[in-house]
């Protein structure tokens, strides 16, 4: 699970660490007057996060570039997760909406795809529940809305990209993986004004303004993407 925790100030207490890429899954119910958003509460026993409401999702795994999925990203989210990185790349824009469907599998058991008739080939691990539920992930659901990185001097840093899917791409959900003893101990859909009031990270509570904008606007990939992250000590907000 990876988040962020405080704004652009504060003082520096860490040395410098070099964001770690990462991916997160925002979900959707626009099935009723009121859409609502998925959050998950971490475990108390975290040593970062703990007990805070986030949006499923985590690192990049390198093995992430190496799954072949069949489905393609929209040309449009593809381009703009290319922008402002180091020896850009397709596989590399594929690898983080693969990890997001691979880290809401992992975290909350809901499978973001289609049925199939026969199991889809994919690889072992992770990936054994899509086979064995015959759900072939579908990387043309998401939509790129965010990308954001923790500040210098937190003890772990992130270079996030923030994914939106309706409620409607989930495929099957699996039991049993939210629990006391889990990385998430509770699941709950909440319309954005209340999930605001949850005790959320600060850069959560920016995304969710993004997103309403988005709902409100039918939510397309035409919209810039906003990209956050730390200039000489303030906030920045730039455009992808």
């Amino acid at each position: 699970m990876t988040h962020f925790s405080g704004g652009a100030g504060g003082e520096q207490r860490h040395p410098y660490r070099r964001p770690r890429d990462a991916a997160t899954i925002i979900l959707v119910d626009r099935s009723r007057l009121v859409p609502t958003v998925l959050l998950g509460r971490r475990h108390h026993g975290h040593k970062f996060m703990a007990s805070k409401f986030v949006f499923p999702g985590g690192r990049v795994e390198p093995q992430d570039r190496r799954v072949a999925l069949p489905s393609r990203l929209d040309p449009r989210v593809e381009e703009r997760l290319m922008l402002r990185l180091q020896r850009p790349s397709a596989v590399k824009a594929r690898a983080f909406a693969v990890a997001a469907i691979r880290e809401v599998a992992e975290e909350t058991g809901l499978l973001i795809g289609s049925r199939t008739a026969a199991a889809p080939r994919l690889p072992d691990g992770p990936w054994g529940d899509f086979t064995a539920h015959r759900v072939e992930p579908d990387l043309g659901v998401l939509h790129f809305i965010a990308r954001a990185i923790t500040p210098p001097g937190r003890p772990r840093r992130f270079d996030t990209r923030f994914f939106v899917a309706d409620a409607a791409a989930i495929a099957h959900r699996i039991g049993g993986v939210v629990g006391p003893e889990s990385e998430l101990v509770e699941l709950t859909w909440l319309p954005i004004a209340e999930a605001r009031q949850l005790d959320i990270p600060p850069i959560t509570r920016v995304v969710l303004t993004e997103l309403e904008g988005r709902i409100a606007t039918g939510l397309s990939h035409d919209p810039p993407v906003p990209f956050y992250r730390t200039l000489h000590k303030k906030l920045v907000r730039e455009y992808l």
